[in-house]
């Protein structure tokens, strides 16, 4: 089975299972992902935005515009990449996820991480680093990689802050870009 027809089931496992109905019922579209599924590299997000939401994408709107970006300060584009997120419905009024609809879509996620195996996740913002690095604050471990057991494989976890933070607070624009800058030399020392 191809690593694209098993997220596909997945995807349609998600819609038959009804998971979040309360956000499916107001959402455009389930917004599994996009990108390589081959990648070396995937970064996750909280959950689609409006733009997301309507175009059935992650990180269309501003956020993604940035995080284009940043990819690009390191030569990389967004095919050489896989971005998802944790929700994959459209909260209302994009309210932060609820701890419940987090759980409620992890194992989907981890899913889809053990389908594309990468080397490295990058999580944006805390929503997303939580699961992976509990206990932790993401505003003292930024920038700074966590090599983790998942599932039965090793990986690297790349804490970052979301790149809407920039979005709001020009002062997290440069140090989300230096944290960035990190990505070539990490994957680097894992390869």
């Amino acid at each position: 089975m191809t690593k694209s027809s098993q997220l596909a089931a997945l995807k349609s496992e998600i819609i038959s299972k009804n998971i979040c109905p309360d956000l499916a019922a107001q959402a455009h579209n389930l917004v599994m992902g996009d990108g390589n599924l081959d990648a070396e590299i995937v970064f996750i997000g909280e959950a689609p935005g409006k733009n997301e939401d309507l175009q059935g994408l992650p990180f269309v709107g501003a956020a993604g515009k940035f995080l284009d970006e940043m990819l690009a300060t390191v030569n990389l584009e967004r095919k050489d990449v896989y971005i998802t997120n944790i929700v994959k419905y459209r909260p209302p009024n994009n309210r932060d996820p609820l701890p419940e609809e987090k759980q409620a879509f992890w194992p989907y996620l981890a899913k889809q991480l053990n389908i594309i195996q990468p080397k490295i996740i990058i999580t944006l913002g805390r929503h997303s680093m939580e699961y992976f690095l509990p206990e932790q604050k993401i505003s003292a471990i930024h920038g700074q990689p966590k090599r983790i057991t998942f599932g039965d494989h090793k990986v690297v976890i790349l804490p970052l802050f979301h790149p809407a933070a920039a979005l709001y607070n020009g002062g997290m624009r440069q140090t989300l870009m230096d944290d960035f800058l990190k990505v070539p030399k990490v994957l680097e020392q894992i390869k």
